[in-house]
């Protein structure tokens, strides 16, 4: 399981050096090799390790292509996505067009999400926070959810 928040860094060529105890968990079950695309808000970029991504292209297969909601999903992942690999010092190349749509610079933050990584602009981050606060409703589902 990927868990819990780390800053990192991005530099100057696009690349982010994950942190250390994604990188080893990441490594060590599923390789180095990812698909790289943003959320669906695209607001964030998720960093899937490629066998949890092939195994959502497989789920997405066995649904009818004339679904909206498969289309539009694939047509965001499709545009901002792009397969790839982590170096030898740990870092991945998160395509230009993916930084600028979800403003991905510098500072930002590297969240687990069980068996993907988000990654954000720190500032849009606490802005989402502050706009979307967890409140009762949102216990009770999960409640209701046995968690």
């Amino acid at each position: 399981m990927l868990r819990g928040s780390h800053p990192a860094k991005v530099d100057d060529k696009g690349r982010i050096k994950l942190p250390a105890d994604f990188r080893a968990r990441i490594e060590e079950e599923y390789g180095s090799k990812f698909f790289i695309t943003s959320s669906l808000e695209v607001d964030s970029v998720h960093l899937y390790p490629l066998p949890v991504w092939e195994e959502i292209e497989r789920k997405l297969s066995d649904q009818p292509m004339t679904n909206a909601s498969v289309d539009k999903f694939m047509n965001i992942t499709g545009y901002y996505g792009a397969e790839v690999s982590m170096d030898n010092q740990g870092r991945i190349l998160i395509p230009q067009r993916l930084r600028e749509a979800v403003q991905i610079r510098d500072e930002v933050n590297v969240m687990g999400k069980m068996r993907f990584l988000s990654i954000w602009n720190g500032e849009n981050y606490k802005k989402k926070l502050s706009n979307q606060p967890f409140g009762k409703d949102d216990a009770q589902e999960l409640s209701q959810r046995g968690i």
